[in-house]
């Protein structure tokens, strides 16, 4: 299992789609997970592996979409008691199976590098090709006269700029464009990086060089919205002369920007795709073992009583279509 989980975890990485890995660090009897279980869950809620019986699947899920979307690692703990084993760093759940165990889950998520497309060969786009790749990005030089020796830390050398849009479209990661060409096709860069959709656009340029190329892009159809966006001068102003202090000061605007946005760009999960009534409940309390259920992708439901009930696991859904009416009317006294 371990190794079918990682071999997953490798694929999933490859195709730069986030995930989560989560390991069991700690349990106490009677759990039926051991220390080093582990499982695999996707963006989109999809759960492979194994952390203990099915009770858990549903806080796991959740918390492992919350990680994503926070772009941090959390620290679970299901308990019987859940008061008697808070503790700091660690997120407390109720422990609904019948073993009566607790058990601890650390998850981590697996986001996509970041992309870092680069326009130009000047001295300022080679700077920006090698710092960018030393701070953890997926670096990407882009210009017809581009070669491997002027970048030698980027991950792909593009000569084809028209390819680029196409080539990164899918990327599930956060895009940032930078524009150094310096003068040399500085509005086709700006298209081309503009194709892409970026969370980040920046162009190297004095700002009475930029007003000349953003008449020229309206003037060719570029509209004021899409300019507007633009960051230009690119990076924050700390005084930047020298190419590798320019490229310091793009990086810092980026990390900014990265820093003010959501941790993942994924595809539309199923929760997202799930319509549910506008503007209604997005979670739902089993009425059996009082676990939180997330509505869009529970597994198991019942119809009973003009409505729609959810149920963290099979188990929990028989028990109460045994008796519905009984636990209707716990709910009602509640």
């Amino acid at each position: 299992m371990r190794a079918e989980l990682l071999q997953m975890a490798a694929d999933l990485a490859h195709r730069e789609e986030p995930f989560v890995l989560a390991v069991v660090v700690r349990r106490q009897p009677a759990s039926s997970s051991q220390a080093g279980d582990m499982a695999l869950i996707t963006a989109t809620g999809a759960f492979h592996g194994w952390l203990g019986g099915s009770c858990t699947q549903p806080t796991v899920v959740r918390e492992a979409q919350r990680a994503l979307a926070e772009g941090q690692p959390r620290l679970v703990a299901l308990a019987p008691d859940p008061e008697t084993a808070r503790r700091p760093g660690v997120t407390v759940f109720p422990m609904t199976c019948n073993s009566g165990g607790s058990v601890d889950i650390y998850l981590e998520p697996v986001l996509p590098a970041p992309r870092l497309v680069v326009f130009g060969v000047s001295p300022t786009a080679r700077a920006l090709s090698k710092l960018g790749k030393a701070m953890g990005y997926s670096v990407v030089a882009v210009d017809p006269a581009a070669e491997p020796e002027l970048f030698p830390d980027a991950d792909q050398v593009l000569t084809d700029p028209g390819r680029a849009p196409r080539l990164f479209a899918p990327a599930h990661g956060p895009r940032y464009v930078v524009v150094a060409t310096l003068g040399e096709r500085d509005e086709a860069a700006i298209r081309d990086g503009l194709a892409m959709a970026p969370d980040y656009l920046g162009v190297v340029a004095s700002r009475k060089r930029f007003a000349q190329v953003r008449e020229t892009l309206l003037s060719g159809g570029v509209t004021a919205s899409a300019i507007d966006s633009i960051r230009s001068p690119a990076g924050l102003n700390i005084g930047a002369a020298r190419p590798e202090e320019i490229a310091l000061s793009v990086l810092a605007e980026i990390v900014e920007r990265q820093h003010a946005a959501p941790a993942v760009h994924a595809k539309e999960t199923e929760a997202d795709a799930a319509e549910t009534v506008p503007g209604g409940p997005t979670e739902a309390i089993d009425p059996i073992c009082g676990m939180t259920v997330t509505i869009a992708n529970a597994r198991h439901t019942a119809e009973y009583g003009g409505r729609t009930w959810y149920f963290c696991c099979g188990g929990c859904r028989e028990r109460f279509l045994a008796a519905p009416e009984s636990y209707m009317a716990l709910e009602g006294a509640a």
